[in-house]
This record gives structure tokens, C-alpha cells and sequence, in this order.
């Protein structure tokens, strides 16, 4: 075990013979398997959700290069995730690989960071579910009032401002009911969304390309209106931090590391090939999207279905709104599951209270920290605006992506003997882009997004070092071990 004072960290081979169980999975998967599992992890919220905020407020057409820039962080960054999965192929993402090379205290600060990605993450796709299902029932003769379905203080046609959203509640609150009786998905369950999400993308692309005004295209890039991010190059940036929400999900792709045939080979392809397919959708999306609308129109909950109703099939605006829906569920059921499965990691170590790994004696699930999750996120779905929680999901997730990186030049010096089935390329040089390009991305959103996140790490910081730091697994082990020789107990 190795240790200096924040810097105690869990050695990979404690962590290997933890997850001794895991090592025996079949190595089944090939390099197409892996991307289209890629795929299905890439493709969700962020193409329906915040494609039109991000073209209205900052890129404009532009948006299209945004996608492009996003996808290409994202693949040197991926390269950095498959070495890690394939030396440390156990549960926990990457805050157990945080754990295992640059110690508690960073590892403490990714798992606080990933609350921004997943609990965030589910609030914001909630509000997104919330326009879709308010513009379908629109369809069929039933209207949510509009006070009712917004974010505080936002103008509603008529007059006067919303009071809080009540479908992103009610979802939320649904799926966490379902979360806490044991419902997950099966294989085939997670197959039949694949296929939805990709037909819907690629029938919109289709049957959409056909309306599409090149005249709302022009110019590509705005020019910028006297600040920062309002158009011009900086919007594009700006556009690039906001919409790099569509490509979380890609590190779920590296988990599969110890199910590849051939790491070394099938990793690359199939992490490289998902970004590169989902970058191009992306585009094209993008692309039929603000040709469909004019750009400064598309600032809605759902963006698809402003530009389906330009198209004017009206069955084919119902299965698209269907099929977003039905995306958007799952993708909340994920990120929820997921928020409450890091969360129970810590806890086991003694980061967290014991609360969050409590599991219900029937349903064999941490039912308390889901229920409490649920809640929260529901509270943060309800009054929080869209264009601000993805801003906050994106540099939350940006951050923790720095993190990774910087954990393989680390693992490479500290480590450099291990067996590694995959490594990643040109090390330090692709992690190190990889760092440059996720700041690059972090530097072009708001301020205010900044602040948020400076905020939220303090809170963090208080957070261990008055409890978390006090009841660490790690550190009463060390203790033990020091003790030890003195009381001459083994």
C-alpha cells in the first residue's frame, strides 16, 4: 500500500485481487462489438437536448465545428481511458483508476467532480424529456400549462414567468422508484434502444435533408456581437464546451477493455470508430437542423422537434418525438443508476456516509442514497434552466476527463513495468493534448460556469477534509499498520 499523507493511494494489485471475480469475464468482444457499443453509450441526450440552445445563443450554423472539435478531445481522451480499463479492469470508473495512481485525495475530487456528470447530467436530460413530452401531448390535444412546465422566472407566450417543471419531476421521480426495486436493463433491452436511437438520428438526417434552406446557413460562423462566446470563432469555442454534453457516454466504451478479444487492437478501433461515426451524425444533424430553422429560433427544450414540425410529416414528427423520448428515458435511467453506484463505491472506502451504501435487504439495492439522489436531482430539474445545467455537466465532466489523463503520464513513471494490454500511444504527447484540448473546451464556456465549479470543488474540499478524510478506509488501514509494531500486535 503505498501513502504520503494526501497522496495514500490503493495499489493496483490490491485493487486486481479485489476484483479478482471480474477478471474471469470472457473476452468476447471484437473491434465492430465495441463500436457499437460506443455508439449506444454516445448517442443521446445532448443531439436532442442541446444541439438548438447551444446554435441559438453562441455558434449559430457553426455549431456543426463545434461538434467536430468536441469529438476530437474526446478521442485523445479515450485513447487515455482504454489504458486504464485494460490495466485496472474492475468496477468504479475513473475514480477508482484516480485511486489506484494519483491517490485518495484526487480520487475524492474526481467522484465529487462526477456528481456534476451523472446527477447533473440526469437533471438536465429530465428537462429535456420535459419539452418533448410537453410538445407531444401538445400534438394530441392535451397542454401542460406553460408555468408549469419551465424553469423559474422563465417568460411564458401570454405573459408572466413559469413557477417550476413538473414532467422533469415526475420522470425522475419514476425512474428513481423503478431504480429502487431492482429494475435494470437487460442486453436486449439496451439492443432495442440502440436501434431506436439510430433510426430516429438517421431518419431526421434522411427525410430532413430535403427541406433543408442553405440560406439559414449563411454565414457558417456569426459574426460575433462585442463579447466572448456570442458568435464568431469564440461562439464556436463556446459552442464546442456546451455541446461536448452529446459525447458523455463514450467512457463506458473503455469498460469493455477486459472483454476485448484483442485490446491492444480493438480498442483503439472501437473507441476511435463510435467518435468518429456519433461526430459525423452529430454534424450532419447539425447540419439539417439549422437549415431546417433559423438559428436564432432553436433556443428550446427540443430543438428535433422544432425542426420535425419544419418538415411537416405528421407521422413523422410523432415517431420522432417518440423515439427522443424514449432515448431520453433511458439515458436518465443510466446516469442516475450510475450516480448511485460511485456513490456506493465511496462510501465502502469511507469517503461518504454509510447512508450510500446501504442496500435494501429485499431488493438488494442502495435504496436510501437512490432515494435521496432522486430527490435532488428532481428538486434541480424543476428550477434549474437548461442552458445551465449543461454548461455546468460539461465542465464538471471536462474536468474529470484532465484527471484521467493525467493519471496515465503518472501511472507511466510510477508503474512503468506493469502489464498493460492496451497503451495508449505517444505518451506523454496524446495525454497531455488531451489535457490541452479538455482545457481548451473549459475556457471557452461562461465565467459564471467557472465560478459554479470553483464553488462546487470547495464545497467538496470541506466536505473530506471534515468527514471524508476522517473516516477513509485507507488511512485507519495505514493506521493500523503503523500502530501495529508498536502495541506488538501483528
Amino acid at each position: 500500500m503505498d501513502s504520503s499523507g494526501l497522496m495514500g493511494r490503493k495499489s493496483v494489485d490490491d485493487i486486481l485481487e479485489s476484483g479478482e471475480g471480474e477478471e474471469q469475464l470472457s473476452k468476447s468482444l471484437g473491434a465492430l462489438s465495441i463500436t457499437a457499443m460506443g455508439v449506444g453509450a454516445i448517442i443521446g441526450a445532448g443531439i436532442f437536448v442541446l444541439t438548438g440552445t447551444a446554435a441559438a445563443q453562441y455558434a449559430g450554423p457553426g455549431i456543426m465545428l463545434s461538434f467536430v472539435l468536441g469529438g476530437i478531445a474526446c478521442a485523445f481522451v479515450g485513447l487515455c481511458y482504454s489504458e486504464m480499463a485494460a490495466l485496472i479492469p474492475v468496477a468504479g470508473s475513473s475514480y477508482t483508476y484516480t485511486y489506484a495512481t494519483l491517490g485518495e485525495f484526487f480520487a475524492w475530487l474526481i467522484g465529487w467532480d462526477l456528481i456534476l456528470e451523472y446527477a447533473m447530467g440526469a437533471a438536465t436530460v429530465a428537462v429535456g424529456w420535459s419539452g418533448y413530452v410537453t410538445s407531444l401531448l401538445k400534438d394530441v390535444g392535451l397542454a401542460i400549462p406553460a408555468r408549469f412546465a419551465h424553469a423559474p422566472g422563465t417568460a411564458i407566450d401570454g405573459g408572466g414567468t413559469a413557477l417550476f417543471n413538473l414532467p422533469a419531476v415526475v420522470i425522475v421521480a419514476l425512474i428513481t422508484l423503478l431504480l429502487i426495486r431492482g429494475t435494470k436493463e437487460s442486453a436486449r433491452f439496451n439492443n432495442i434502444m440502440v436501434a431506436v436511437k439510430l433510426t430516429v438520428v438517421v431518419a431526421f438526417i434522411a427525410l430532413g435533408w430535403g427541406h433543408v434552406d442553405t440560406a439559414h446557413w449563411s454565414p457558417l460562423i456569426p459574426p460575433n456581437e462585442g463579447s466572448f462566446g456570442q458568435y464568431g470563432y469564440s461562439g464556436v469555442l463556446r459552442g464546442a464546451g456546451v455541446v461536448f454534453f452529446a459525447f458523455i457516454g463514450f467512457d463506458a466504451v473503455s469498460t469493455a477493455a477486459q472483454e476485448a478479444r484483442k485490446p491492444q487492437k480493438d480498442m483503439p478501433i472501437g473507441i476511435l470508430g463510435s467518435l468518429i461515426v456519433c461526430t459525423i451524425l452529430y454534424v450532419l444533424v447539425a447540419a439539417v437542423l439549422t437549415g431546417l430553422v433559423p438559428y436564432k429560433e432553436l433556443n428550446v427544450p427540443d430543438p428535433i422537434a422544432k425542426g420535425v414540425d419544419v418538415i411537416g410529416i405528421g407521422w413523422f414528427a410523432l415517431l420522432i418525438k417518440l423515439g427522443a423520448l424514449t432515448g431520453l428515458t433511458t439515458v436518465i435511467l443510466v446516469l442516475l443508476y450510475g450516480q448511485s453506484r460511485i456513490f456506493f463505491t465511496m462510501a465502502q472506502d469511507g469517503l461518504l456516509p454509510k447512508l450510500f451504501a446501504h442496500v435494501h435487504p429485499t431488493y438488494q439495492t442502495p435504496y436510501r442514497s437512490q432515494a435521496l439522489i432522486g430527490a435532488v436531482v428532481a428538486v434541480v430539474a424543476a428550477l434549474v434552466p437548461i442552458n445551465i445545467l449543461g454548461e455546468m455537466v460539461s465542465i464538471g465532466t471536462l474536468a474529470a476527463f484532465i484527471l484521467v489523463c493525467g493519471a496515465v503520464i503518472h501511472l507511466r513513471r510510477t508503474d512503468r513495468h506493469m502489464k498493460r494490454p492496451f497503451r495508449v500511444p505517444g505518451v506523454p504527447v496524446v495525454p497531455i493534448l488531451g489535457i490541452l484540448f479538455c482545457l481548451l473546451l473549459m475556457a471557452g464556456l461562461p465565467l459564471d460556469t467557472w465560478l459554479r465549479l470553483v464553488i462546487w470543488m470547495a464545497i467538496g474540499l470541506v466536505v473530506y477534509f471534515f468527514y471524508g478524510r476522517r473516516h477513509s478506509v485507507l488511512r485507519r488501514k495505514e493506521g493500523n499498520a503503523v500502530d501495529a509494531p508498536r502495541t506488538g500486535k501483528a
